[in-house]
């Protein structure tokens, strides 16, 4: 049927459902959301419909339609297994001027029922199968995979009155790969008005973003910190302030090495709401990505993951507990790889220890170098960040199960 797509509202308003099974108890149940005053006609009702009645949900009449049933209703839906009842049913309703959803014969019907996706911030799209329930169903799924995953457009485009400050959401995007992003991740970036950016973020999360969506571009590379944190805390508050919804977009996890904590309690102090959308660290996703598990049955079950960046220092201070038998995983360490490989042999650590360099994990420039502790030492192996290293027999296995991660052809970093 053709005509005006319309949202009811039958809050406390008179419905009136003939017929008492399994079709009649799928409207009562939506009628029942919708809050209306519901009449179920019918001699004999499912459990469920009986149950509603039992608790004061609706009012049941065990019997058969009589023409007063009608009065004073804004919407009837004839929905007994006896055509000649529903043809009566609407025709009376036609007379009547209510409106009439006939569950046997969409051609007599004044209305047509359509199923509903609800999303946030009042978002509603209902769908009709254009007689069809089981395609309405279908599409309906499929739009609501869309919402969820923030494919669909659901920024608003009218900026409500700003009333209080706006947000941040701290997103973890993973090693690289704009396939690995969670789906809270992409719905936060879906409504987002400010996206504040790192080097190691996929770039293809913000190159195709809305026009009006502002990019800030805080990236940060080794010996050049154009952007210190203090400035990117500043940025965060400052936007947000202005009531914007502010992404902050890091490479991997925010709380592992990224210094989440940091942006969270400087919001917190300015009093901006902040949440936090964990991502896939770049610790163990990139080994993965390379063949190599940080923990596997009958080599290890511990691994511990440190930051490189001040060197053997912080490096011995992280392993200090642990067994040599552990995994031990390095971040931002490729430029201090020689001096930090001495260090854990001078501490007791084998020197053919196998080491591995996963050099832009999860992109399509991705290398694996494989070489030991002592190698390593030495300073022969040339690699350029972003690297992961990793340290322990776990590497052996690469050579059996090789490269494993293969990454979409928008995996970059900035």
């Amino acid at each position: 049927m053709s005509g005006l797509p319309l949202r009811l509202d039958l809050r406390g308003r008179r419905v009136v459902v003939v017929g008492g099974g399994a079709v009649a108890t799928r409207r009562v149940s939506q009628l029942v959301t919708a809050q209306a005053a519901i009449h179920v006609v019918a001699p004999e009702v499912t459990s469920e419909i009986a149950d509603l009645a039992a608790t004061g949900a609706l009012t049941l009449h065990h019997r058969s339609f009589d023409d007063r049933d009608l009065d004073e209703a804004w919407l009837a839906i004839a929905a007994t297994s006896d055509t000649n009842v529903n043809a009566h049913v609407s025709q009376l309703a036609s007379d009547g001027r209510v409106w009439c959803i006939n569950s046997g014969d969409a051609g007599i019907s004044t209305a047509a029922p359509m199923t509903t996706v609800e999303h946030t911030d009042g978002i509603a799209i209902s769908v009709s199968g254009g007689g069809d329930p089981g395609r309405a169903v279908a599409i309906r799924d499929a739009i609501a995979l869309a919402l969820r995953s923030g494919e669909l457009p659901i920024r608003p485009t009218r900026m409500a009155k700003q009333e209080s400050v706006g947000s941040v959401a701290l997103v973890g995007a993973g090693p690289g790969d704009p396939t690995l992003l969670t789906v809270r991740a992409a719905q936060a970036l879906a409504l987002a008005d400010v996206l504040v950016v790192d080097r190691l973020a996929p770039a293809a999360l913000w190159e195709d973003s809305v026009s009006d969506v502002r990019v800030i571009d805080v990236g940060k590379e080794p010996g050049k910190h154009a952007v210190s944190q203090d400035q990117i805390n500043e940025i965060l508050v400052r936007e947000a302030s202005a009531g914007n919804n502010v992404v902050r977009i890091k490479g991997g996890d925010p709380f592992v090495l990224g210094r989440g904590g940091e942006e969270a309690l400087a919001c917190q102090a300015a009093g901006i709401p902040v949440t936090v959308i964990p991502g896939i660290t770049s610790a163990i996703s990139v080994p993965a990505a390379a063949g190599i598990p940080v923990t596997h049955r009958g080599i290890t079950s511990t691994f511990v993951v440190a930051s490189a960046h001040e060197g053997p220092a912080g490096v011995l201070a992280a392993v200090s507990d642990s067994p040599h038998s552990s995994t031990l995983v390095l971040l931002m360490g490729a430029g201090k790889l020689p001096s930090i490989a001495g260090a854990l042999i001078a501490t007791g650590r084998s020197a053919e220890t196998p080491v591995a360099i996963v050099e832009s994990g999860w992109t399509n420039d991705q290398r694996t170098t494989i070489t030991s502790l002592g190698e390593a030492e030495k300073g022969t192996v040339r690699v350029q960040p972003p690297a992961v290293v990793v340290i322990g027999e776990v590497v052996r296995l690469r050579e059996q199960l090789g490269d494993l991660g293969k990454a979409s052809s928008d995996a970059r970093h900035a």
